[in-house]
Formats: structure tokens, C-alpha cells, sequence
């Protein structure tokens, strides 16, 4: 019975220090200045400790609401989630950011990251781990992000981040024409001829300097074709002549587009259907 009195009593002597070293922290967090709360967060940024930074953010803007370093905390706490692969918080973030200080010094910055938050989501998870085809994917973030790129210009041309959101904004527009593609031949080839012309006008009338615009035409022609429509097929081959006089339509006017395997067919919406004569066959064309 003494011996396991006195291991409890050991046991709370060991505790207490432990106790006063987490309390020793906490109390810390809650008594620091606002200046040395926010060089702690912006160390840890620095360092990479994201979650570190998060929290520290987190706990600077409820102890001090209001003030430059709160600003300040608050676009760096968007940049420390998106970092930390929490793309719905550092998104929030942002928003909050822009809503509460329109003409702050960083509002461009907000913006822009906005859009790169759902820049780097449009591809989902796997992107990071297998080569994946973004134009094969559901297509909402990555329409989201060129809305965001699109205010960021619209409001903020001359920003440092101006050009980069218009080089993303490219990528962006041909990966959504090359979705729209994808579409049109899933539907050709399944004789859907109404359905896929319709596509394909759709990515002439939204996409109009994307790549994609070539093989829009040329599937315009064929459907046309097979609707017995040849008047308005001599329309769009005139219109593909004259823009894309060197189109591999040109080459086998009877059978394209042409198909790498019948393997293929069996895949709904595998991009192109591994069309191999087509005059883009990649989203990532700019």
C-alpha cells in the first residue's frame, strides 16, 4: 500500500511541471503584445509550420479585432490555409478579407489569390499524385477561378499579379474549350449529330481565341454532313478554310476525326476518344 502511495505522489510531483509549462505557454498567447503575436505567426509562416501559423493568426485577430496588424493577419492567415491545404477556409478567408478592407494595400493580392486557390483545386486531388487531365474533369473550380482572375483584371490591371492571372487565365479558357470538346465527340461519335454541333458552337461563341476553335469548326462540317445540311457545312468549311487552312481536317476530309483504338468507345467522356489526328489533343495548349 506505501509503494503505491508513493508512485502517485511521484507520479503528481511529474505532472505539475508539465502542467505549468502548458499553462506557461497558453497564458503567454493570452498576455503578448500584438507585435510579438504577429512575428511569432509571421516566424512560423516564414518556417513553413502552417498550422503553427494558422493558429497564431487565428489568435491574434480574436484577441486584437480591430488594427493594421489584424489586417494584416488576415490575408496572411488565407495565404497559411491555402499553403495548408484547407482551400474552403483560405477561400472564406480572402472573401472576408475583401469585404472588410476594400482599400487596403493588399486587396489585389486578395483577389488573386482567390483565384489561385481554385486554380490549384480545379484538378482535384488526384492531379497531385497521377498525371490527370484537368479538360477530363468536372469543370466548376475551374470556371470559378477564371471569374477570380477576371475581377482581379477587371479592378486591378497594372497589379504586380496582372500578368500571371492572364497566363493562367489562357490555361484556363483552353481547358474549358478542350471540356467542351470532349463533349462534342462523345456525341459525334455516338451519332448525337444535333448534340455535338451544339457543342461545338458553344466553344465558338465562349472560346473564341482558344485553340480548340479549329476542331470546333471541323466537327461543325461533319455534322452538318451527316444532317444533310450541305449549304451550312460549305458555311463552316469556308469559315475553317480561311482560319485554319492546314487543319488535319483537310488532310481525310471523309473520316475525320480519326480514332487510335476501339478501345476507346467504350469510355464515355475519356477527352477526344483518342482522337489522333485533331488539330489540339491537350487542355494545357496556351
Amino acid at each position: 500500500m506505501r509503494s503505491i502511495r508513493l508512485f502517485v505522489l511521484l507520479a503528481l510531483v511529474l505532472a505539475l511541471p508539465a502542467c505549468s509549462l502548458f499553462h506557461g505557454k497558453r497564458d503567454n498567447l493570452d498576455t503578448m503584445t500584438v507585435e510579438a503575436l504577429y512575428d511569432h505567426a509571421t516566424t512560423a509562416l516564414k518556417n513553413s509550420n502552417y498550422g503553427g501559423a494558422e493558429q497564431l493568426y487565428n489568435k491574434l485577430i480574436a484577441r486584437f479585432p480591430y488594427g493594421p496588424y489584424t489586417e494584416r493577419a488576415q490575408i496572411n492567415l488565407a495565404y497559411a490555409q491555402f499553403k495548408n491545404d484547407q482551400p474552403d477556409d483560405a477561400y472564406a478567408t480572402a472573401n472576408r478579407y475583401i469585404k472588410t478592407y476594400p482599400a487596403a494595400n493588399d486587396i489585389a493580392y486578395a483577389y488573386y489569390l482567390r483565384g489561385l486557390i481554385n486554380f490549384n483545386r480545379s484538378g482535384g486531388m488526384l492531379s497531385r499524385i497521377f498525371p490527370v487531365n484537368r479538360s477530363k474533369r468536372d469543370q466548376g473550380y475551374a470556371v470559378q477561378s477564371f471569374d477570380d482572375f477576371s475581377q482581379l483584371l477587371q479592378r486591378y490591371p497594372t497589379s504586380p499579379y496582372a500578368q500571371d492571372a492572364r497566363q493562367r487565365m489562357i490555361w484556363l479558357r483552353n481547358g474549358l474549350a478542350q471540356f467542351e470538346m470532349n463533349i462534342a465527340f462523345y456525341y459525334y461519335e455516338r451519332q448525337a449529330y444535333i448534340a455535338s454541333l451544339n457543342r461545338a458552337k458553344y466553344v465558338l461563341e465562349h472560346y473564341q481565341q482558344a485553340p480548340q476553335t479549329g476542331d470546333a469548326l471541323a466537327l461543325m462540317v461533319q455534322s452538318y454532313k451527316h444532317l444533310d445540311d450541305p449549304k451550312l457545312a460549305d458555311q463552316a468549311l469556308a469559315v475553317l478554310k480561311l482560319n485554319y487552312p492546314h487543319h488535319p481536317y483537310f488532310k481525310h476530309p471523309n473520316s475525320w476525326p480519326h480514332y487510335s483504338s476501339d478501345l476507346w468507345r467504350l469510355i464515355p467522356f475519356k477527352g477526344g476518344f483518342g482522337v489522333t489526328d485533331s488539330g489540339v489533343t491537350a487542355a494545357s495548349q496556351k
